[in-house]
């Protein structure tokens, strides 16, 4: 574990020394003692983990010290220690950003040392999530995170960029399985907003009777069943961005209250009375034509015009081109590295199988039919007989299908034994099962 760098603030020095000596007990701690404010100021491009704060020092006071420490850095957590037993001043201190107020008393080594650990516990959480967020921005990265180098793609890579400049409300259409919500993610991990909370609402997935309670919360005893407060999708969101997922699936009364919430920017949770200001950015997400449901009459035409904003539309996959090859091999390298695998290649007529299929389910379906090929295919080549369009829709058929554990068994054997002519010794390494096994379900007729 890293060193915890902690200042000791303190003008009596035997009482430094004393805080000192107990602090470095711990192996971990690195102290630095500072007789005064002014010191202590001086040395902060040292960056300090903590620092532990005499509210009573010859230069300065302990409030002008703390807010000059927030102001450098308001992440370092600063425990003031104080001979006054005074809860307003506590109070004070607490509200300007003090991680702790300790009255010096014959405890007070023991809650210091307390103090510091809890702190230093918080500390790695928040590194923890700021190096969470740091790798999922890198993830996302427009160009990078987002495959694709095709005309339409880059003038996509385009209207993102322009995104990133405002908070204006970004519309995303798109056939199924485009990567809708990969574009809105990175959206949000490219703007300023990428150090808040990304909350994704899938409006399909949420029965009709409890959207509004899952996007706006609930008050305890609103609704039977309601037996605590719940905090909703866009309060959860605040500072940050909500991704609205298949928005036209929404009902024309849950359509009137999420406008009224984009026009005021303010919120009431079910069963409350509160108004709850917000500041969260809108994306949306669809695969209808939200015009032609506005002609149709199950969309609101003034919500409709509100969440327009900046339209993305994705291009279906069969139009990206050479996309096909660049977006096949990241899946295989993925696969391959998620499986401990060697790398897979794709022989040229492989390639060209691959460009000329339409793809239905555009690239969600192009890395189903590539994981599906590299577990199929032989000496790490993957060639157009192991590319199996049908197959993908095949295998959900069957582990939608109920079955008996040996009866799927048979159908996974009984594929490796068509694939390989019935080649028992290669299907048995390949699957990993003793010939034996092979032998025994064919003589019981499961295989046939």
């Amino acid at each position: 574990m890293n060193s915890f760098k902690i200042f000791v603030v303190e003008d009596d020095p035997i009482y430094a020394k004393v805080l000192s000596y107990n602090l470095t007990q711990n192996p971990d701690y690195e102290v630095e003692v500072y007789e005064n404010g002014k010191d202590c100021l001086t040395n902060l491009y040292k960056k300090p983990d903590l620092i532990s704060l005499d509210y009573s020092l010859p230069d300065m006071s302990g409030l002008e010290i703390l807010t000059k420490i927030k102001e450098f850095n308001e992440n370092i957590p600063v425990i003031i220690i104080s001979g006054q037993d005074d809860i307003n001043t506590a109070v004070k201190l607490l509200k300007e950003g003090a991680y702790d107020y300790i009255v010096k008393d014959d405890d007070t080594k023991t809650r210091l040392w307390n103090s510091i650990k809890h702190a230093r516990v918080q500390s790695n959480l928040k590194n923890e999530v700021e190096t969470l967020r740091e790798e999922v921005g890198k993830k996302y990265q427009i160009s990078k995170g987002i495959i694709g180098k095709s005309k339409e793609m880059k003038r996509v890579f385009s209207i993102m960029e322009k995104a990133l400049k405002t908070n204006i409300i970004v519309s995303i259409t798109g056939e199924t399985g485009t990567g809708k919500e990969v574009v809105a993610k990175a959206i949000h991990y490219n703007s300023t907003r990428k150090d808040k909370p990304l909350v994704i609402v899938n409006v399909s997935a949420v029965p009709s009777e409890l959207i509004e309670s899952e996007m706006f919360g609930h008050e305890k005893g609103a609704f039977t069943g309601a037996d605590r407060r719940r905090i909703g999708k866009f309060e959860q969101a605040n500072g940050g961005s909500i991704f609205l997922d298949e928005i036209g699936e929404m009902s024309l009364p849950m359509q009137a209250k999420l406008l009224r919430v984009i026009q005021e920017r303010e919120l009431s949770r079910v069963g409350g009375t509160q108004i709850i200001k917000i500041d969260t950015r809108i994306i949306i997400a669809t695969h209808r034509n939200l015009l032609e449901e506005v002609r149709k009459g199950n969309f609101r035409e003034d919500l409709y015009y509100r969440l327009l904003g900046l339209p993305i539309e994705l291009p279906p996959l069969r139009e990206r081109g050479n996309d096909i090859i660049y977006l096949a091999n990241y899946f295989i390298e993925e696969f391959c590295k998620e499986n401990q695998l060697e790398l897979y290649t794709l022989t040229q007529k492989a390639k060209e199988k691959l460009v000329n299929y339409p793809y239905p389910g555009n690239v969600r379906e192009l890395k189903a039919v590539i994981e599906l090929a590299a577990v199929m295919a032989y000496d790490n080549e993957i060639t157009e007989d192991d590319l199996s369009f049908n197959k993908v829709n095949e295998m959900q058929d069957l582990l939608s299908s109920e079955l008996t554990l040996e009866e799927y068994n048979a159908k996974i054997i009984h594929s490796f034994l068509k694939k390989y002519s019935n080649n028992i010794t290669e299907v048995s390494k390949k699957l990993n099962i003793g010939k034996s096994t092979i032998y025994r379900m064919k003589k019981s007729g499961i295989l046939d």
